[in-house]
């Protein structure tokens, strides 16, 4: 029998920019790819158990609020856990935390979920901008004050 790792410390604080490395934008592709699959499944496991279809189905309207509220519920839950970060964030090896270094609370994960459909309905642009940006910030990121680490 093994036991649970042991939760993160959280030592994202440090007295000098320079020493803190920030998920760019491919290591954060890959993230989401990983989340991506995990909440295919989980939409699969709950189109058997219901019968209702989520994608291409007559009942586009729930479709797509489960989904939401599916997604919404995965990242929120995830980012404000103990781990600060989704499976797919945790594979690849990054956290999310506030702009101050501290853990995000579930109403701040809930306000990063809902800026990333921001992101994603002005052509993506605001996912692209973490290529571009000093801290590795999207637009999602800056409107919720954000940050995207490397766990050390």
């Amino acid at each position: 029998m093994t036991d649970a790792p042991p939760p993160p410390v959280w030592t994202v604080q440090t007295t000098g920019p320079s020493t803190i490395a920030y998920g760019g934008f491919w290591i954060r592709v890959v993230a989401y790819i990983i989340d991506a699959i995990l909440l295919s499944i989980a939409s699969g496991i709950l189109n058997f158990a219901t019968g209702i279809s989520f994608y291409g189905s007559n009942f586009s309207f729930f479709a797509n609020g489960a989904s939401l509220v599916i997604g919404w519920l995965y990242f929120a839950l995830m980012e404000s856990s103990e781990r600060g970060a989704t499976v797919g964030k945790m594979a690849v090896g990054l956290r999310v935390v506030t702009d101050q270094g501290q853990r995000l609370d579930f109403g701040h994960a809930t306000g990063r979920y809902l800026a990333k459909i921001i992101s994603a309905i002005i052509l993506c642009i605001g996912f692209i901008m973490v290529a571009f940006t000093d801290r590795k910030r999207g637009l999602h990121d800056i409107i919720a004050s954000t940050l995207v680490v490397k766990v050390p």
